[in-house]
């Protein structure tokens, strides 16, 4: 670990609230940081991607509403510090350009990472694939082995 913080996203926390391919990974991985006294971060946006994600799921009928206010209820306990550093914006929009990313979304939690001198732990291959080799701090789920 380069130091006791991680910024994580969306993508990493929501399989570990609903079922997903990637739980056990996930889970394996928060386990760790846990055991590790790691500090998660995040953009404050991830509480609303978290959020739109279980919408999503109840919506669907994938999971039932009470199931979505469950999940809802575990991530708001999960120990995560969410930034409203408004030096991630500019910075978001220029590693947008940078890495040719339709939307800063994603590139918000890089410039959090990059921020914090911290890694940066996703399960979105394809924001991963992007960044590489360029941002070797940029960690992908699929690549942790528990």
């Amino acid at each position: 670990m380069k130091n006791s913080r991680v910024c994580v996203d969306a993508s990493l926390i929501v399989p570990v609230l609903l079922p997903h391919s990637l739980s056990e990974k996930a889970e394996a991985l928060l386990a760790r940081f846990r055991d590790e006294d790691v500090v998660l971060y995040a953009p404050a946006l991830l509480a609303f991607e978290v959020v739109s994600t279980i919408r999503g799921f109840v919506h669907l009928n994938m999971i039932s509403p009470a199931r979505g206010e469950q999940a809802v209820t575990q991530f708001l306990r999960m120990p995560i510090r969410l930034s409203s550093r408004s030096s991630i914006f500019p910075l978001a929009l220029r590693l947008a350009e940078e890495f040719n990313r339709p939307r800063a979304y994603d590139t918000a939690y890089l410039a959090l990472a990059r921020i914090l001198d911290c890694e940066f732990w996703t399960a979105d291959e394809r924001l991963y694939n992007a960044v590489l080799p360029n941002l070797p701090w940029v960690k992908w789920i699929g690549g942790f082995v528990p």
